[in-house]
């Protein structure tokens, strides 16, 4: 499509299965699954997660596996011209995002991860957030399986973000289907997807890309790169950026003709993660880490919406739907 995205590889479905069977976790994982009878104890949910997800971190990974990794790891440092190339360590579990249910934010990525065995360990604890608390309870209230939706895991390089967020084709809340609304933060994203910051709020017209509303956020938080940990983190937002506009309306524009050709290309709503890189220039493409299907309002007739931002309805029925 001509779309600009990270270089990267992916640790298949297949490895995720390989490092599952020689570690016999088939058994043992689907008993602790069992204990699970009612979704809504919180408590109960909550152990059954932390003893699955131990499981799977204290597991060996097969050494050619690891081998492989780290091998694609150095292969990919090289085409980016990096010797120690920070990536981003993405869950990807098959059937994670369709048409008729999301796991939007229930699974983890790690942001920044450098090195060979760091990115080992990474992988490997994206494995086990296949079974977060969110994930087991959203999987039995919806008949789920985890069996069918083993996890794969994305390896990318990290885009050195400026600014970057969400936007969606579709208004999240209101389900208007003649809008794109845009929420973004300064640095990386994970304070935005994960709600963690209020972010600036854009909404914009999908047929003559008119700017209808523009929402400046006190920011509080921020993902920045800590170089000391090599690592992604939440951090205070320096004061001088907090009430500071993230985007440039030419910015603004070019996010939402690539999110509208998004769009347009797969032919339903679309939920896609954003990235404006430093180096960026007036005119240049900007980066899209994600697209998902949008599932929440996506195949309502109903076009009605109110003129109010809700950004609690927003978390309840979209960012944090469980």
């Amino acid at each position: 499509m001509g779309i600009n995205v990270p270089d990267g590889f992916v640790v298949t479905t297949n490895a995720f299965k390989a490092f599952i069977e020689s570690n016999n976790l088939e058994k043992k994982i689907a008993q602790k699954v069992e204990l699970v009878t009612d979704a809504d104890d919180l408590d109960q949910v909550e152990t059954i997660s932390e003893e699955i997800r131990h499981l799977i971190e204290v597991s060996e990974i097969p050494e050619e596996l690891c081998y492989d990794i780290k091998t694609a790891y150095q292969e990919l440092s090289f085409k980016c011209s990096d010797i120690n190339l920070p990536t981003a360590v993405r869950s990807s579990a098959t059937g994670e995002d369709s048409a008729e249910s999301s796991f939007a934010g229930q699974f983890d990525t790690y942001l920044g991860v450098t090195g060979r065995e760091r990115l080992v360990e990474s992988v490997r604890k994206c494995w086990a957030s296949l079974f977060t608390a969110r994930a087991l309870s959203y999987r039995f209230k919806n008949n789920l399986s985890h069996e069918n939706s083993p996890m794969a895991v994305g390896i990318l390089q990290l885009v050195n973000a400026r600014v970057s967020g969400v936007a969606f084709s579709i208004h999240p809340v209101t389900g208007s289907k003649d809008r794109i609304v845009i929420e973004g933060n300064w640095g990386w994203g994970e304070a935005v997807v994960q709600g963690v910051v209020t972010p600036d709020h854009i909404e914009v017209g999908k047929t003559d890309m008119r700017l209808l509303e523009h929402k400046i956020a006190d920011k509080q938080v921020v993902s920045a790169f800590d170089y000391a940990e090599g690592l992604v983190i939440e951090r205070k937002m320096p004061k001088l950026f907090r009430k500071t506009p993230i985007l440039t309306e030419e910015e603004i524009t070019t996010i939402c003709k690539t999110v509208k050709d998004i769009e347009d290309k797969y032919n339903y709503p679309v939920d896609v993660e954003w990235v404006v890189d430093k180096n960026r220039r007036e005119g240049d493409p900007v980066t899209i880490v994600q697209t998902r299907p949008e599932t929440v309002h996506s195949n309502e007739e109903d076009d009605s919406a109110s003129d109010k931002w809700d950004p609690v309805a927003y978390a309840t029925k979209y960012a944090f739907k469980s």
